[in-house]
């Protein structure tokens, strides 16, 4: 069994999300494990080298996850020839460009989502990575990390089961109270407030329009803290599926988890967390019965089967770095490439103008 090295250029580590997913929980993990196995048994051992622009923040990155390379010079590192791919989670305003950079230097491009700003940077940038894996044979892809989660994982299993027979509708639930910041400590940065979807209807509110940042010093919040919408979405099986999605940074909990994922069918619904994943089917479906006058008797809670872990469910952000490495490597089948990440910004820009307009948007087949 072989083990061969793969060169990585990481950039923008240092933030929340490429340190402890993608730095710590990924590829560090990854390199403790002793690598990612190939179909044929052997291993690829990534190799990171950490690029930012402060250089004391980077030494210190570097050394505390026993990290050898690191560097504040990104078009030095894209000279590289043996770091074959460059990975990106630093700010969405400079992705395209950075991206389209280092695929002109011949490197696999991998990055954090959104890839852009604004739908068409996303489509040229999806572009061109699809001309060099045609013209070049480099790869592409963008993070999807809430598709691995457990309890989505486990709401596929239903799926490809046939447990809900003919899907019905989706209702997606986020969110939780982030306070203002006068009575108690902000836990979101201020910063915050400033399947194929056929189409969507959306509103988006500014429901607390007075917060204090980190300072104390009160702001007028003019970014949205809520948003519900409304999707016609087409199933797996063609068929149609309504969709109702409510992500608010001001609404208190009262369900299994911060996220849940709804989904009824003829046959069968079920309701995943981020881990955790209860189902109930047609034949285990009790008859309530509405009554004004009497204390309702029956506990909803209690009605529904846990789905159980019968597989062990590594971190999400891991799963899909595995997944690329392997792509890169040994050409392993992907699909979660940047003309997927360009879907998600139309997604975005049509939402935004159901809510300026007022209407129904339709959502037409993005073509990179």
């Amino acid at each position: 069994m072989a083990t061969q090295r793969l060169g990585i250029i990481m950039h923008g580590v240092t933030g929340r999300m490429g340190m402890n997913q993608h730095l710590i929980r990924s590829i560090c993990a990854i390199r403790a494990q002793g690598g990612v196995t190939l179909s044929n048994g052997d291993k690829v051992m990534p190799d990171p080298i950490l690029i930012g622009r402060n250089a004391e923040k980077m030494e210190a990155l570097a050394k505390a996850h026993n990290i050898p390379r690191w560097g504040t010079d990104l078009d030095k590192a894209l000279e590289n020839k043996d770091d074959t791919i460059f990975f990106d989670a630093g700010t969405t305003q400079m992705r395209p460009t950075l991206l389209a950079k280092a695929i002109r230097a011949g490197k696999h491009v991998y990055c954090e989502k959104p890839i852009a700003t604004n739908l068409n940077e996303a489509v040229e940038i999806a572009r061109l990575a699809e001309e060099a894996t045609k013209t070049k044979g480099l790869k592409h892809g963008a993070v999807q990390d809430k598709l691995f989660l457990p309890g989505l994982r486990k709401l596929d299993m239903l799926r490809r089961a046939g447990f809900f027979g003919r899907m019905l509708s989706v209702r997606l639930e986020f969110g939780y109270w982030v306070f203002e910041g006068d009575l108690q400590p902000i836990q979101r940065p201020s910063w915050n407030y400033r399947k194929e979807v056929k189409s969507v209807s959306c509103l988006g509110t500014t429901h607390i329009p007075k917060r204090w940042d980190e300072a104390g010093n009160a702001y007028e919040a003019t970014a949205d803290d809520a948003a519900y919408a409304t999707c016609e979405l087409t199933g797996h099986n063609g068929e149609p599926v309504i969709a109702q999605i409510n992500m608010s940074w001001v609404t208190r909990v009262r369900r299994d988890d911060l996220v849940t994922f709804h989904v009824d069918g003829t046959d069968g619904s079920a309701v995943a967390g981020l881990s955790s994943c209860r189902a109930q089917s047609r034949v285990a479906t009790p008859r309530p019965v509405w009554n004004p006058d009497e204390k309702q008797t029956m506990n909803f809670f209690d009605q529904w089967q846990e789905i159980p872990d019968s597989q062990v469910y590594d971190n999400g952000f891991k799963i899909q770095w595995e997944h690329f490495i392997r792509h890169v490597v040994e050409d392993a089948p992907y699909k979660w490439t940047l003309p997927e990440g360009a879907k998600g910004v139309q997604l975005v820009e049509a939402a935004l103008e159901s809510w300026k307009d007022r209407r129904w948007v339709d959502v037409p087949v993005l073509k990179v």
